[in-house]
This record gives C-alpha cells, sequence and structure tokens, in this order.
C-alpha cells in the first residue's frame, strides 16, 4: 500500500499541467493521495446556505479514485479559496469492498462542528470527542478554512491536513495557528486513548529542526511552534514516528519546499514541511513486545519524489534564473512525500462513505449547467459540419425543396440533361434564381447553415450574430457551372426554353460578379495599406520599448558579489515600506557558501523626493 501528501498549490493548475485529473493522480501510483492547497471554496448563497461552485467534475472525479473534499468556507478576506484539501482513494468498487484504501467513515474538518450538507439538508454535528473544552465557535473558526478532511480506513486513522502559515509580526494569524495545532493535538490523544492508530500528513508549515531547513540559525529549534512539533515524536516523549527522519536519520538536504520567487529550487535551497507522522501499535499479534510498532514491521520506505520539482537538475530546459522576469515555471513549489507499506491484511466488507463527492449531486451532473448544454451542442455542430464538409468534397450538392422541409444529395455529373420538361432535369427547381438558393451553400459550408435551410430554427447563439449579407443570384450557379462546361450548355440551353428573361438574369449577374470584383479588390488595397500602417506603428513601438529597457538596464546598479546589473523590486506587504522600489541581486537564492548563489546585495532606490533609501 501506497501512501501520498502533496501540496499542489492550485489543484486546477496541476490538473491543466497533466491534462486530466486521472493522469495527474495515476503519475503517483498511489493508494491514497492527500492533496493541500486546492484553492476551492464554498460560495456562501444568503445567510446559510452553502454550496461547492468551484467542485466541477473535472477537478474532483476521476474513474477508479473516490474523492474526499474539504472546501474553505470562512469570507474573511484573503482567506475564502486560499487552502481546501482533498483525499483521493484509488479502489476497484466503492460498494461491498474490502479494500483498506477505501475509508469506511470520513469527515470535513477535525472538531465535528462543520455542517453536513450531503444530503440537501444542513445540519449541525456534534463536538468531536475530547474537544468539549472549547466554545463551539471556537471550533468553528479553525475548521473554517479547509484545512483538514479525516478518512478512517480501518487500520489506521488518516488526517490530511493543510497547516496555517503565520509570519512572525502577524499576532493574529500566530494566536490562530497555536489554537489550530492545540486543538488538533486533543483530538489526536482522544483517538489514541481509544486505541486507534493514527496517521497524519500534509503540508504542516514547521520544519522541526535545524537539519530541515536551509542556513538555520542558532535559535532555529527555540521556535515555539517547532518545539511542539518535536514535543509529538517518541523520542521526545510523544507518541509519534517521524516517518521520514525514521528511516533516513542523517539526511541534509531533504527539502520538500523552496521559496516560489527566488529561484531557490536552483541551488535546493529549501525547507522540510512536509511530513507524514504515524503513532500506534503495529498490526501483529505480539505487538506489545519491544522491538514492534507500526513504522519498524509495517513501513517499507518514505521518501521525498524529487522528480516533480520545477527544476531539473543538469536539464536544458530549464532556463537559468536571472531576477525571476521572463521564466514560467510548470508545477508546484513542493514536492510530494511518499509512504510504502507492508503487511496491510484487508478490512471486512464495507461501502464509500457519505462524504464522498459522487454523492455531491450539483457535482456528478444531476444538476448541469447552462455552459455545460450549449457546449455539447458546439462539439455536436462540429462533428456534423465535419460530416458535411466531407460529403461536399466528393462533388454533392445539397438542394432543399420550395418549403425548406426536405433535404437530398445528388452528385452533378450524374445529372442527365435532356430535351423534356424541367421537371424531368435534375434539379428541383425551374428558375435560376430558384436554383441558386437551393445552391447557395458553397463548398465549405458547415452543417449550422444546411440546419437552418431544413428545419427554419434558431439557435440561442445566432441572437448574438450578425445576419450575413444574402449572395447574390446566380453567382454561385455560374461558378459551379464553369467547373463542367458540357454540362453547363446544355443546363443553359434547357433552361432557355423555359425561363424568356434568362439572358438579362445572366447579363445583370454578370455586371453584379463585376461589381463585386471591384469592390473586394479595393476592400483589399485598404486592408493592406491598413495592415502595413499597423506594422509600421508596432515597429515603432518595438523600438521604443527596446530603447526604454537598454535605459532602465544601464541604469541598475550592479551588485557587489558578481558585479552584474540588480534587478528591480517593489515592495508588496504592507507596511510603512509598502510600495517602495528597491534594488537587489538577479540571481537564484542559494546558501551563502555558494559563490554562484545571491551574493544578498540589497539597496533602496531613489525616493520620490530624491532623497536615497
Amino acid at each position: 500500500m501506497k501512501i501520498v501528501t502533496y501540496n499542489v498549490n492550485g489543484l486546477r493548475q496541476r490538473v491543466s499541467q497533466f491534462g486530466c485529473l486521472r493522469k495527474l493522480l495515476d503519475s503517483f501510483d498511489a493508494d491514497i493521495i492527500c492533496i493541500q492547497v486546492c484553492h476551492v471554496a464554498f460560495t456562501f448563497m444568503h445567510e446559510t446556505k452553502l454550496r461547492r461552485q468551484e467542485l466541477t467534475s473535472d477537478l474532483v472525479m476521476a474513474d477508479g479514485y473516490e474523492s474526499f473534499f474539504s472546501c474553505t468556507r470562512t469570507s474573511d478576506k484573503g482567506r475564502s479559496g486560499y487552502s481546501g484539501v482533498a483525499t483521493f482513494c484509488r479502489v476497484k468498487s466503492a460498494f461491498l469492498s474490502n479494500e483498506v484504501a477505501l475509508p469506511v467513515a470520513a469527515e470535513e474538518g477535525f472538531t465535528g462542528v462543520l455542517e453536513s450538507c450531503t444530503t440537501g439538508k444542513c445540519e449541525m454535528l456534534a463536538i468531536a470527542d475530547g474537544l468539549e473544552e472549547f466554545s463551539r465557535d471556537g471550533l468553528v473558526n479553525v475548521d473554517s478554512e479547509g484545512r483538514c478532511i479525516i478518512t478512517d480506513h480501518g487500520h489506521f486513522v488518516l488526517f490530511n491536513i493543510y497547516g496555517p502559515r503565520a509570519d512572525c509580526n502577524d499576532t493574529d494569524r500566530i494566536m490562530f495557528k497555536l489554537n489550530f495545532f492545540k486543538i488538533l493535538q486533543k483530538r489526536w490523544e482522544s483517538l489514541l486513548h481509544q486505541k486507534r492508530r493514527i496517521c497524519v500528513v500534509g503540508d504542516l508549515n514547521i520544519s522541526p529542526t535545524a537539519m530541515d531547513f536551509r542556513d538555520a540559525g542558532p535559535d532555529f529549534e527555540n521556535n515555539e511552534f517547532r518545539r511542539w512539533f518535536r514535543s509529538l515524536l517518541v523520542e521526545h516523549g510523544g507518541h509519534f514516528f517521524d516517518v521520514f527522519r525514521a528511516k533516513h536519520p542523517d539526511r541534509r538536504e531533504a527539502y520538500t519546499c523552496w521559496p516560489s520567487n527566488t529561484g531557490a529550487e536552483l541551488f535546493n535551497y529549501g525547507s522540510r514541511i512536509d511530513h507524514i507522522l504515524f503513532g500506534g501499535s503495529c498490526l501483529h499479534v505480539e505487538n506489545e513486545l519491544d522491538g514492534h510498532d507500526f513504522v519498524t514491521c509495517h513501513v517499507k520506505e518514505c521518501d521525498i519524489m524529487t522528480q516533480y520539482k520545477r527544476w531539473k537538475s543538469g536539464s536544458d530546459i530549464t532556463p537559468r534564473w536571472k531576477g525571476g522576469l521572463s521564466i514560467k515555471l510548470e508545477g508546484s513549489d513542493h514536492a510530494p512525500v511518499f509512504m510504502s507499506l507492508d503487511e496491510i491484511p484487508d478490512i471486512s466488507q464495507h461501502s464509500t462513505p457519505s462524504l464522498s463527492v459522487r454523492y455531491l449531486t450539483g457535482v456528478h451532473g444531476v444538476q448541469q449547467t447552462i455552459v455545460s448544454v450549449f457546449m455539447k451542442r458546439q462539439v455536436a455542430k462540429q462533428i456534423d459540419s465535419r460530416e458535411v464538409s466531407s460529403s461536399n468534397m466528393n462533388g454533392d450538392i445539397i438542394s432543399g425543396s420550395g418549403n425548406g422541409c426536405e433535404s437530398m444529395k445528388r452528385s452533378f455529373k450524374n445529372c442527365s440533361v435532356s430535351d423534356g420538361p424541367v421537371g424531368e432535369s435534375c434539379c428541383s427547381t425551374t428558375t435560376i434564381s430558384g436554383i441558386a438558393d437551393a445552391n447557395s451553400v458553397p463548398v465549405s459550408t458547415n452543417k449550422q447553415k444546411a440546419r437552418k435551410n431544413r428545419l427554419s430554427q434558431l439557435s440561442l447563439r445566432s441572437f448574438f450574430k450578425k445576419s450575413p449579407k444574402k449572395p447574390t443570384p446566380g453567382y454561385e450557379v455560374n461558378e459551379l457551372l464553369a467547373d463542367c462546361p458540357n454540362e453547363a450548355d446544355a443546363f443553359k440551353s434547357n433552361h432557355l426554353i423555359c425561363e424568356t428573361p434568362l439572358a438579362d438574369d445572366c447579363s445583370s449577374s454578370l455586371k453584379q460578379y463585376e461589381l463585386n470584383s471591384c469592390a473586394s479588390s479595393l476592400h483589399e488595397h485598404e486592408l493592406s495599406s491598413t495592415c502595413s500602417l499597423d506594422k509600421e506603428k508596432n515597429n515603432v513601438a518595438l523600438l521604443e520599448w527596446q530603447r526604454i529597457e537598454l535605459l532602465m538596464r544601464n541604469s541598475l546598479p550592479l551588485c557587489k558579489g558578481h558585479k552584474e546589473p540588480c534587478v528591480a523590486r517593489i515592495v508588496k506587504k504592507a507596511g510603512p515600506t509598502f510600495g517602495r522600489r528597491f534594488y537587489c541581486c538577479a540571481r537564484a537564492e542559494g546558501p551563502a557558501s555558494n559563490p554562484e548563489a545571491n551574493c544578498g546585495y540589497f539597496k533602496w532606490a531613489s525616493s520620490k523626493h530624491g532623497q536615497k533609501g
């Protein structure tokens, strides 16, 4: 059995990167895939009703997987749609299954107080065991950001966690983070007291030791969150194993996250904040004996999947970091972590829990949107148009009857022209104007126009399109007959017997054709002159932009470490220096011992009043 945890930094972006959700999930070849930072949220409607508007089927459903989501419910500024976690379970059957990967129960959040709306009726749930000392409002507050989904797999309870991030000067977020982990630890202790095994995976936003952080300072491990993390571990008297460190106790520079805007991946200048923790006994009967614990007995391997990093070492595809101004990296700023388990027996027969996405009617397709309806119609029209185009390329003519309710195809070359009545000829109408109307569809026509002639039924999209000008009668017929001179002579002689004003019509159509040709040539001349004018303007703009770039490059200071032009940046963080411009070394961030890395040069740009920073 294989479990993977991955901070995708936007599920839609990763699905787009791999082509579809199924390909993304299959790439891990894992039984349980825990994803963080999905960027999905509830949409608030009225005051109490909630809907998962951003949970579209292409993001949450894949054949062979059961999925469970926790979405952001808060409407606080900067928090709506920020987090969100999801657990995907690869199963052979979602019903009456013995697979461990298929959970027997699932819970959104870890406090037990979130509303359950899967049945269409929202009902308040009871507070989880062990959390009775906390107020309901406090529990709702920590669970409203979509940071946890719990799945019970029989042998163990799996917590998929996205831990809060708190800057050192943000007092509110520091208090939120402290409260979050305090309540979470109480829930773990309650389950451990019930003799349940607990597996915790996810981005906890904590590096426990100096070994897990680049260039850690002497006071690094004194941080209160790092002390809390280490207190959970067995070697410090806690109940959990840090599974990666249990398997690789001395490995250095084993990082799972890198700053996204400094090119730090180039020099592997990151931190290990994505973890897999496990607490509880092994599955053997003699589990009370010394040397028997879950990690020793059942964990085969645990490692970082570095192949998912955005920067590939030694690859020519990845460009060199030059301030990040023109570099677009595809992928998350995190790397997945996996754990392989051995000797995990099947469990009793069960079916997928009610929290599964398959039971959310708006996602599964019971409720269709108007956009999806028109998308399906558009695809059908494209398929039909290809069929019509292929039939027209074989020399077929689509001709409509007088009332426009029937259609038929005939090959023009197979028509037999006789001296009999016009009704016996291959054309279904007797006047040139009628033939022109019937055959006014060009060879490269689409099915939509033919459909309009036959059914006279307009689509909603057609109301927003400008109706095309009616073609000149006789023009298409003359163009068609020009390709078949023998048939054309017989055709014209046959119809001259029936229609006396044909000569006038033909002469008028020829004049009209000449006028159209002249008009089209004038139009082409105007277009060419307009295009040349636009091209000239673009060239002027390009030269001006190049001049500005050269001027800016020459005005940039040189960094002292490499004597190279710096990169200009603007402070975007709220505070007294917000919006102020500064210069820094353009190279990728890396360890101070590496001369090829960023030298740390920094200089404020001149202020608005001409004063130096």
